[in-house]
């Protein structure tokens, strides 16, 4: 089992910058991928990006050169750079992890961009 806290939400103006961290209750060096999913009011559930256990990622067309996934073993942590932040990426944004073919989610942090 593995327990998914995110930090680091918070209020910034368009044009802005947030890192979003994820810390996990276990050692993530044998997850096989994490990632990062928001939820925008009234919006499905949607994948940002995701980072596989070799430290390959992987982005949604809409964030790709301007947010970055990255991963810290030592730390068991996940975390998400986020770039050039626009009014679009407001949302909630979640946490997951794929161990052992169950997906675990943390509880979600709120990003809200300012135009």
């Amino acid at each position: 089992q593995v327990q998914l806290v995110e930090s680091g939400g918070g209020l910034v103006q368009a044009g802005g910058s947030l890192r979003l961290s994820c810390a996990a209750s276990r050692s993530i060096v044998n997850i096989i991928s994490m990632g990062w999913y928001r939820q925008a009011p009234g919006k499905q559930r949607e994948l940002v990006g995701t980072i596989t256990w070799d430290g390959t990622t992987n982005y949604a067309d809409s964030v790709k050169g301007r947010f970055t996934i990255s991963r810290d073993n030592t730390k068991n942590a996940v975390y998400l750079q986020m770039n050039s932040l626009n009014a679009e990426d407001t949302a909630v944004y979640y946490c997951n992890a794929r161990y052992y073919g169950v997906y675990y989610w943390g509880q979600g942090t709120q990003v809200t961009v300012s135009s």
